[in-house]
């Protein structure tokens, strides 16, 4: 039996809630009796939680949890992926940016030689600015995930909820569920899927909030800043003596004059610039180091007000009727 767990985070939701959940349970409901919605919402401080609780109030099938500040999308996803009950866990986004007609194809495609499918956008309905802070974030994450799978990435997703015993006791509060994933298996998989204009509200997700995460996935999940800090000290080095060699063979052959302030100058300039670079690198490292020593929490569970009748994880198999028509 095919049973699923739809992980919703929500922030400054309150336009498009409603819609979102009569769509998505109806969806649900044609593909199996055996699901849940589990909203999280993020801190955002409009009316979204007085809808989640009400909707928890009504519909035995949606769990409502409150994050006791807003920490981020990625931290509010980790947190409803801990509380899933079911075998195979579906993230969306709460803009109904993610059609969900695309459900069932996605979980159809989740098939045993899969562990992860993503739902990549035919065409990104996202402003200039935002697409470019996209397209950052997954060269971020391709030292990590590999170039194709993170060319895929999409925060429309379906796994299999046993992935997360990878990170079960993962603490810090840097979190990406991408990078997380890659812990547990190396199964990616996508499908081309429609991404749907935003009709009401307005996105939380910034390009600058974009550029950070590509940030704090580089020196989170990576070492490829160390490794450019490498490179480039090691490259100046080479153009150092190489400029020195130059100078004192025009020296020794032709008896040429050494030049004074301005070359030593731009010599020590380029040297400093170069380790003050590479100790920015380690700074970040050794920031991080100093957060995970003070054993900070990646998220804060404010108030759960309708808790769920079990806790025990049901079977992840895909009915036949899924892989061949997409609905039961």
């Amino acid at each position: 039996m095919l049973t699923v767990s739809v992980v919703i985070p929500v922030y400054r939701a309150e336009p498009t809630l409603l819609d979102l959940y009569s769509q998505l349970s109806d969806a649900m409901s044609r593909i199996t009796a055996a699901f849940e919605i589990i909203f999280v919402e993020d801190g955002g401080g409009d009316g979204s939680w007085s809808i989640i609780e009400r909707l928890a109030r009504t519909d035995h099938r949606v769990r409502d949890i409150r994050m006791s500040r807003n920490y981020g999308q990625h931290n509010a996803l980790l947190c409803g992926i801990r509380a899933a009950k079911y075998g195979i866990i579906l993230t969306m986004d709460d803009d109904l940016q993610h059609p969900v007609g695309e459900i069932a194809p996605m979980l159809a495609a989740l098939t045993p030689e899969y562990d992860v499918v993503y739902g990549a956008p035919q065409e990104e309905q996202h402003g200039l600015l935002r697409n470019l802070a996209s397209r950052l974030t997954k060269i971020a994450l391709a030292n990590t995930m590999g170039a194709e799978t993170a060319r895929n990435v999409s925060a429309f997703r379906v796994f299999r909820t046993r992935l997360r015993e990878g990170f079960q006791e993962y603490r810090s509060p840097s979190v990406s569920i991408d990078v997380l994933l890659t812990w547990t298996t190396t199964r990616f998989t996508a499908i081309k899927v429609r991404h749907a204009l935003r009709t009401k509200g307005v996105s939380g997700y910034t390009p600058g909030k974009l550029i950070r995460h590509a940030v704090n996935l580089m020196t989170g999940f990576s070492t490829l800043p160390l490794q450019i800090a490498s490179i480039v000290g090691f490259t100046f080095v080479l153009f150092g003596f190489s400029v020195l060699a130059i100078v004192l063979a025009n020296y020794m052959i032709r008896g040429a004059t050494v030049p004074g302030f301005t070359f030593l100058a731009s010599v020590i300039a380029i040297f400093s610039g170069a380790q003050l670079f590479a100790l920015g690198i380690f700074g970040e490292y050794l920031a991080r180091m100093h957060f995970r020593s003070m054993d900070r929490p990646p998220y804060v569970v404010g108030e759960i007000a309708v808790l769920p009748e079990a806790d025990t994880i049901v079977t992840e198999s895909v009915p036949d009727s899924i892989q061949e028509n997409g609905i039961v």
